[in-house]
């Protein structure tokens, strides 16, 4: 049943029920149990390819290779879980980039999203037969262009759809420190300047490239906003954070259920960008300069400054994502705080459904 008028999301020939896509969270929060309840619920379920591999026993000693297989694993576990659609978020800076996007495709998974830089050569994975969608994910209507622009005239193909990921999103940002705050980058104002962008791009190839608002997206009532505002759907990562299905650890959730307004902050990460996160000891710790510079464990990102930075993000997500909160931290989008318990995706999802009801 479908309570959302004519507004079940399409991209390409896959059609959600639900216009809402499960945001992919590293490290190991959004795995195969997540994203395979999301799209039991008609959503989009997406799991997060960046360190995937850390469960598997030679992931320190083999990281190519445990991350293929771990990968594989997660994407035929969330298929024996659901017949619904499932995609896969590979950023762009990962030194596995290349290897996750053909594994992906070469276990037919049905989207990749990917940003955290440009993905100008992600059609090149693409093979005749393969008929995985991929969708960019954009903080700007001008990253949105040089997309499309250079996939059409290179590979002869336009986005399938294209995420737009404003300032108050959890996680590493495409935005300068001092654009956070600024009205000019808000998220109504770049999801209409990235449909206006993409109209010019839909006329010349005849194909629709839906529009998805994402970034601090919280309840129903957001979804219709952006709706309205002319995106095809949303994408949505923090708010599946606290439920049952979501793969990281109950202190991970707890932390989002325990935190106040006043504890989100922006850090700045060892890769270089600014990332919005739930301040606790640990990262006051690195701000106050008690944690020094080591050795890198396992080059995952190519913009790492792992010689000068004081601590490594891979570890310490996967400590957080284990529950080891003392030796990390959890990104989270700017309305974390708002959680207050850990509910399965099916009752998250029927209230935003009807949030979204009480508005039409």
């Amino acid at each position: 049943m479908n309570h959302w008028g004519e507004k079940s999301l399409k991209i390409g020939n896959l059609t959600a029920r639900l216009p809402i896509i499960q945001g992919g969270m590293g490290v190991g929060v959004s795995l195969s149990r997540l994203a395979s309840a999301v799209a039991n619920e008609g959503g989009i379920g997406v799991i997060s390819t960046a360190a995937v591999g850390m469960m598997e026993t030679d992931f320190s000693t083999n990281y190519l290779d445990a991350n293929i297989r771990a990968l594989r694993k997660e994407i035929r576990k969330a298929r024996e879980l659901t017949k619904g659609i499932i995609g896969v978020n590979i950023m762009v800076a990962l030194s596995n980039f290349a290897d996750m996007a053909k594994t992906a495709i070469e276990e037919g998974v049905d989207i990749i999203f990917s940003g955290a830089g440009l993905p100008l050569n992600l059609p090149s994975f693409l093979k005749e037969a393969k008929d995985t969608k991929l969708v960019p994910i954009v903080s700007s209507a001008r990253a949105a262009s040089i997309i499309a622009k250079k996939w059409v005239e290179k590979y002869q193909y336009a986005p399938d759809a294209v995420v737009v990921e404003g300032p108050l999103a959890g996680g590493h940002l495409g935005f300068k420190i001092e654009q956070i705050e600024d009205p000019n980058y808000k998220l109504e104002k770049l999801v209409s300047e990235v449909i206006s962008e993409l109209k010019n791009v839909e006329d010349k190839i005849a194909k629709p490239i839906p529009v998805i608002a994402a970034g601090g997206i919280y309840t129903g009532e957001d979804i219709y906003k952006y709706i309205q505002l002319g995106a095809s759907g949303v994408q949505m990562a923090t708010r599946f954070v606290t439920t049952i299905e979501c793969d990281a650890s109950l202190e991970f959730k707890n932390t989002y259920i325990e935190c106040e307004k006043e504890d989100m902050g922006i850090i700045k990460s060892p890769v270089g960008m600014p990332g919005r996160a739930i301040i606790n000891k640990f990262i006051k710790d690195v701000e106050a300069g008690a944690k020094k510079p080591y050795k890198c464990p396992y080059h995952c990102i190519f913009t790492c400054k792992y010689e000068t930075s004081p601590y490594c993000i891979a570890l310490a997500l996967i400590n957080a994502k284990k529950g080891n909160m003392k030796h990390g931290f959890a990104f989270a989008g700017e309305n974390a705080y708002r959680a207050e318990k850990i509910v399965s995706v099916k009752d998250l999802v029927n209230s935003l459904v009807e949030e979204y009801e009480c508005v039409v």
